[in-house]
């Protein structure tokens, strides 16, 4: 049994909002406003700010820390955060809230019975020694934690001997470790910074501050999708009010030593770690794909936290870092459907997220999986599910790790329908089509250069892909096919970063073959969304138009 206690101690006082659904902050989350902008949310609308937040957990994307920082910092944040489950995302961000800003707000956690109570009050007032609602009186304890032995080495680091910098890294590690049961920490070879990607002026504050204090990375750090094509941002009319401070928190994070690769998908690099290797990545989709596919091993770090360990190259030997926490606990039964195009993969992953929101599943009767198409499926995966990883069987390295006690479902051909349906809220007239949500493979767009035949693209069509890939696609004569086509091949930024006016202003309905944006989109855009197949999107971009029809194979 939980005992109620403080990850971050504190006082408050609010109105209760409860929900039994995790959310991503980021890309669900306003964080000008407070309010939920995912529209699959059951919150939607509601406003966060003041308010007791009672929830499971979160899900999603690695930026949620950001954007609670950002809300503490405009003073649109909860009054304080009740998790039933373990969660790092938020808490990292109440804690660097905290520590460096003196504005942190308490985060608790509490058992799953005890969160169904605060739930139904109206209204919960958290002091130090109890959680008090109508009727409810929970006693707080801070929790006792399993001693976390530290190396000679991190006990220097943390008392300053690399300077303050570093010293406040180490400090947030262990306090995340400590949290996290970890008995130690751990070396990583290398780390993948989601923290540059401008979500909120947050961002740059923290990253500012980190280069005047001297940080400097010591592990190889790669970068994430910026918010900006970095050359050209002047050039494409974006304001400097935007693209100024997006420019300087990528220079930030440069200086502090990270290699400027600017892309989502760092699993596409040549230096891509390897099956066993410890590594320290950031960024939901990447960190699915390292663990999944390639049997590297990562936890889910939350921004700021990339960067805390990518200055010390140690990390909490905790999640799935440990053999015993990347068993499959959920068996998802699917089989390919018959004719199924390559729409399979990233609603499965979104349906599949769905169905396993907390614990890392397994696919039973797939057999078969390309590059593109494990891609799809783990970046629409981590935008319903909180799990670091799935299993596929015959597929994927570790599909052997099964928990004996794991349970079932079956997802079927009308589960994918009613997705599909789900998704496509759109028209069927199609004013811009967007690839590359994470950072398109160079056969993703050899695919959509041959699905467009030579033909003119009659919408603004763009696609996003990591700097390596259009290097790529330039040396083989993809890239000029694509602009021959009228097709834009953006650098740099991603479609979950983009703005206007690169995101064409006048656009109504935007079409992808991502589950990623499908999920996203409606909320970070403002936009409809239609969600098809590459070929469909192909076919949209000359004509216009998208039927909406469900798929044939449907």
């Amino acid at each position: 049994m939980i005992q109620a206690r403080f990850i971050l101690e504190g006082v408050a006082t609010g109105d209760v909002l409860a929900t039994d659904e995790p959310i991503s902050f980021w890309g669900g989350v306003d964080p000008a406003s407070g309010k939920v902008i995912d529209v699959h949310h059951p919150l939607h609308g509601q406003s966060l700010a003041g308010r007791v937040l009672v929830m499971p957990g979160t899900r999603g994307s690695c930026t949620g820390s950001g954007v609670l920082l950002d809300m503490a910092l405009n003073g649109k944040a909860p009054a304080a955060v009740i998790f039933s489950q373990p969660e790092d995302v938020v808490t990292l961000g109440a804690l660097i809230a905290g520590e460096m800003f003196n504005c942190g707000l308490p985060v608790l956690r509490v058992s799953e019975a005890e969160r169904q109570l605060l739930a139904a009050s109206a209204r919960v007032v958290v002091t130090p020694e109890a959680i008090e609602a109508s009727g409810v009186t929970l006693p707080l304890s801070n929790g006792t934690r399993a001693a976390l032995e530290l190396s000679d080495e991190d006990r220097a680091m943390l008392a300053g001997r690399d300077g303050e910098a570093v010293a406040l890294a180490m400090r947030m590690i262990v306090k995340m470790a400590e949290e996290q049961g970890a008995e130690r920490l751990i070396d990583v070879t290398c780390v993948h910074i989601d923290g540059c990607i401008y979500a909120s002026p947050a961002n740059l504050t923290f990253a500012e501050k980190m280069v005047e204090m001297g940080a400097k990375v010591r592990v190889p750090a790669t970068m994430n999708a910026i918010s900006v094509d970095r050359e050209n941002w002047q050039a494409q009319g974006l304001p400097p009010s935007f693209g100024g401070p997006a420019a300087r928190l990528a220079d930030a994070y440069v200086k502090m030593g990270c290699s400027n690769t600017f892309t989502c998908s760092p699993y596409l690099l040549d230096d891509a770690p390897q099956t066993g290797e410890m590594i320290g990545w950031s960024e939901s989709n990447a960190v699915i794909y390292a663990n999944s596919v390639i049997g590297a091993r990562t936890a889910k770090h939350p921004d700021f936290l990339d960067l805390c360990i990518a200055m010390t190259g140690r990390a909490p030997l905790s999640g799935v870092y440990l053999e015993e926490n990347r068993l499959a606990r959920r068996i998802i039964n699917v089989s390919l459907i018959p004719n199924a195009d390559d729409l399979f993969w990233p609603l499965l992953g979104w349906l599949a997220g769905k169905a396993s929101p907390d614990r890392i599943p397994v696919f039973r009767g797939l057999n078969s999986a390309t590059q593109r198409q494990l891609q799809a499926l783990c970046a629409a995966f981590g935008t319903t599910s909180a799990a670091p990883m799935l299993h596929v069987e015959g597929v994927t390295p570790e599909a052997h790790l099964i928990d004996a006690d794991a349970d079932e479902v079956t997802l079927t051909a009308a589960d994918f329908a009613h997705g599909w349906t789900e998704l496509n809220q759109g028209s069927e007239e199609i004013s811009l089509v967007a690839i590359g949500s994470p950072h398109a493979s160079a056969e993703e767009c050899r695919a959509f250069a041959d699905a467009l035949e030579g033909g003119a693209v009659t919408v603004p069509t763009i696609i996003t892909a990591g700097r390596k890939i259009i290097a790529d696609l330039r040396a083989e004569g993809t890239l000029a096919r694509l602009e021959a086509s009228g097709v834009q091949v953006l650098p740099d930024l991603c479609w979950c970063s983009i703005s206007e006016p690169v995101f064409p202003v006048a656009t109504r309905t935007l079409m992808t073959n991502s589950g990623k944006y499908a999920h996203y989109g409606p909320g970070l855009s403002g936009r409809l969304i239609r969600f098809d197949s590459l070929a469909r999107c192909a076919t949209a971009a000359l004509t216009g138009h998208a039927p909406k029809t469900l798929p044939n194979w449907m």
